[in-house]
C-alpha cells in the first residue's frame, strides 16, 4: 500500500493548504470531508502563513542582491586599500616617508607586506586605519600619497562600508523573517495531518483502492509508493 508523507518545505506546506482550503470552499458542508471547524481553522492559518512565507522569501532575496552588491563593493574597496598600503611601504623604503610613521596606520614598522584584507572584518578594519593613518600623517606635515588618493580610497571604502551595513540589516530581517515562519511550522504540520486524516476517514470504505486515493488526493493528499509497488499496482489494474 502506498504511504503518504507530510509536506517537508514550507511552499510546499503552503500548496498543500492551500489545495484544501480551496476544496473546502468549493464544496458545501454536506459534501466537504472533513470538517467546517478545522476548514476556518485552516483557512485563518493559511493566510498568516502564507503571508510570513513571502515576507521571509522577499527578505531572502532581498539579502542575496545585497550580497551580491557587496561582494562587488568590497573587491574594489581591497583593490585600493592594498593599493595604497603597497604604494606607502615603497615611499618608507625609498625614505620619503618615514618608518616611524607606520605607527599612525597600525602597520608594523618590521613588515613590508599587506595586511590580510580577505575578510569583510578585515577590509572595514584596515580600512578605517588606512584612512585614518594618512590623515593624521598628512595634517602633520607629510606629503600626500597620490597613486591611488587616500580621497578616492575613502570613496571606495565609505561605499563598501554602507553596502556592509545594509548586508548586515538584510541578514538580521532574513534570520527574524525566517524564525517566524519556523514558529508556525508545527502548526501547519498539524493541521495538515488533522486534515488528512479526516479525509481519509471519510474515504475509507471507498473501493477499489485507487478510486479511494484519487478522493483524497482531491483534497492535496501525498501519496508515495514504496519500490516496485507502483508496478504491481499497475498491474493489478490490467
Amino acid at each position: 500500500m502506498p504511504y503518504r508523507r507530510l509536506p517537508n518545505t514550507d511552499k510546499a506546506r503552503v500548496r498543500t493548504l492551500k489545495a484544501a482550503v480551496e476544496m473546502g470552499d468549493a464544496r458545501s458542508a454536506f459534501e466537504l470531508a472533513f470538517s467546517q471547524e478545522l476548514l476556518g481553522e485552516a483557512r485563518s492559518f493559511l493566510f498568516r502563513f502564507e503571508a510570513a512565507h513571502t515576507y521571509y522569501l522577499s527578505c531572502y532575496e532581498q539579502q542575496a542582491k545585497a550580497g551580491r552588491r557587496l561582494q562587488e563593493h568590497a573587491a574594489k574597496a581591497r583593490l585600493y586599500v592594498s593599493h595604497f598600503v603597497q604604494v606607502l611601504n615603497l615611499a618608507v623604503i625609498r625614505s620619503e616617508i618615514r618608518l616611524a610613521q607606520k605607527e599612525y596606520y597600525g602597520l608594523p614598522k618590521d613588515n613590508m607586506s599587506v595586511p590580510d584584507l580577505s575578510s569583510e572584518s578585515a577590509l572595514l578594519e584596515w580600512g578605517r586605519k588606512i584612512i585614518d593613518g594618512e590623515r593624521k600623517r598628512v595634517s602633520q606635515g607629510g606629503t600626500p600619497i597620490y597613486t591611488p588618493t587616500i580621497a578616492k580610497v575613502k570613496v571606495l571604502y565609505d561605499i563598501f562600508s554602507e553596502s556592509y551595513g545594509l548586508q548586515r540589516n538584510y541578514q538580521s530581517l532574513t534570520a527574524k523573517s525566517l524564525g517566524e515562519v519556523a514558529a508556525m511550522r508545527p502548526v501547519a504540520d498539524r493541521l495538515i495531518a488533522d486534515i488528512w486524516n479526516q479525509v481519509e476517514k471519510t474515504y475509507e470504505a471507498v473501493t477499489p483502492n485507487e478510486r479511494r486515493l484519487a478522493l483524497c488526493r482531491e483534497y492535496g493528499l501525498i501519496y508515495y509508493y514504496r519500490p516496485n509497488e507502483k508496478k504491481r499496482a499497475n498491474t493489478d489494474k490490467q
